[in-house]
């Protein structure tokens, strides 16, 4: 979240911040509350203060009379003390309440607007494909070569779930095996995580786990939930904790399972493993010094563009608009891998994001570095990436590298962990 000074000493700049996001945020509220917070705040300082000079003067009392009487009134001095106290707690309640609504500031170069008003950046390596035949969609590709098993899924769990069988499965892996090793070899430690996370550490990194609205799936009379993405663990891993300055950055690669709920979520561009409730992602994850985040960024987009030019997967990077930011992301990037099946003629679907988060998230899980010979602590930078969401990248390659015969070109990076060139 963001810090509350520099919300009381940026109130326009904070204000213009959420309308330009579209969140509605009472940031005037915020300073009304804070000033009856300090005035409670001061109250109960005074009582304290007055009650404290009262004890003092007990033993010198002349007798037992002036002692009780002193007594009486040091007794009533610290009832009001504390309930000056209450006040003024409950009033921080309600501040931190509207203030952990507050989205994080925007990058200055990031588009004003909604989804539609995202700006493409550039286009990968690899062209649209051009095919001399009418292309087939993922689900049609994987009921000819026995890939996916939806009706089977939701027999045991319910709409939104599946089986993967057969070279589906290798596939799955493939990409899994593909992206750690990539990573690994550009200085990120691979981490497999808890597929649960605390409710704290969700709130921590900016997710909603539980309401009406949450994507999350929360564990009934718990405090545990099921990750939405190896960012909230990742996240989560350094909680409370301070780092020293020459630690840092710390680059980190997570597996995980991801479960969504995607609440409200239908339409046909999001049939098949598009729009799932459950698939396996290896994230990137980065805790880095203030002026590291901005280069980190644009290393972390950078590996992204590099893992889907080696798929041999066409794509373009958008910088999201405002209004279509998560709350702790000061600014995203985002690939849309063509999809030669989705719509009517192909259309473009996002396989990966990378998020700049500023001090936003540490803030909230008490994440701090320590300069080196300096006194105090300062909060840290977090990003994340996703380096590969196994479903959605399996639609780009799957639909991009079809062939008329309906079999399936494996791209050469995956082929040692796959055992094979082509699928069917």
């Amino acid at each position: 979240m963001l810090d509350r000074k520099f919300i009381l000493q940026n109130v326009e700049l904070v204000r213009e911040n959420c309308e330009r996001r579209g969140v509605p945020c009472d940031v005037d509220r915020i300073v009304e509350l804070d000033a009856q917070r300090v005035t409670q705040l001061q109250l109960a300082q005074d009582l304290n203060r007055q009650a404290n000079e009262v004890s003092k003067q007990i033993p010198k009392a002349s007798d037992n009379a002036q002692r009780q009487e002193l007594i009486a009134k040091g007794r009533e001095l610290r009832e009001q003390k504390d309930a000056a106290q209450k006040q003024c707690d409950e009033l921080e309640d309600q501040i931190l309440a509207i203030q952990t609504l507050i989205p994080n500031l925007t990058h200055p170069d990031a588009p004003t607007g909604g989804e539609d008003d995202a700006k493409e950046l550039s286009r990968g390596a690899t062209p649209k494909p051009e095919f001399d035949f009418q292309p087939l969609d993922h689900l049609q590709l994987g009921e000819k070569h026995d890939l996916f098993d939806f009706e089977g899924g939701a027999r045991v769990a319910g709409a939104g779930f599946y089986f993967l069988r057969n070279a589906a499965v290798r596939l799955d892996l493939a990409l899994q095996q593909f992206a750690i090793a990539f990573l690994s070899d550009r200085g990120f430690t691979p981490v497999s995580t808890p597929d649960l996370a605390l409710t704290s550490v969700l709130q921590g990194t900016g997710f909603n786990p539980r309401g009406p609205e949450t994507q999350i799936y929360s564990i009934e009379n718990t405090e545990l939930n099921l990750v939405a993405t190896a960012e909230i663990t990742l996240g989560g891993m350094m909680a409370d904790q301070t780092l020293t300055d020459t630690e840092l950055p710390i680059k980190l690669c997570g597996l995980s399972h991801c479960f969504r709920t995607e609440a409200g979520a239908a339409g046909r561009a999001s049939k098949g493993l598009y729009r799932v409730h459950q698939f396996t992602k290896v994230e990137m994850f980065a805790f880095a010094l203030p002026e590291q985040s901005d280069a980190m960024h644009e290393e972390m987009r950078a590996l992204e563009c590099e893992l889907f030019d080696a798929l041999e997967v066409p794509y373009r990077v958008v910088d999201t608009a405002s209004g279509d930011l998560g709350g702790p992301a000061y600014r995203k990037y985002d690939l849309e891998a063509w999809m030669p099946g989705r719509g009517d003629a192909g259309e473009w679907g996002e396989v990966t994001s990378t998020s700049n988060c500023t001090d936003y998230q540490a803030r909230r899980l008490n994440t701090r570095y320590k300069v080196t010979g300096e006194k105090g602590t300062k909060f840290l930078h977090t990003l994340n990436g996703t380096a590969v969401a196994t479903g959605r990248a399996m639609i780009a390659v799957i639909e991009n590298h079809q062939r008329a015969d309906g079999s399936i070109a494996v791209p050469k990076v995956l082929q040692p962990w796959m055992g094979c060139d082509v699928i069917g």
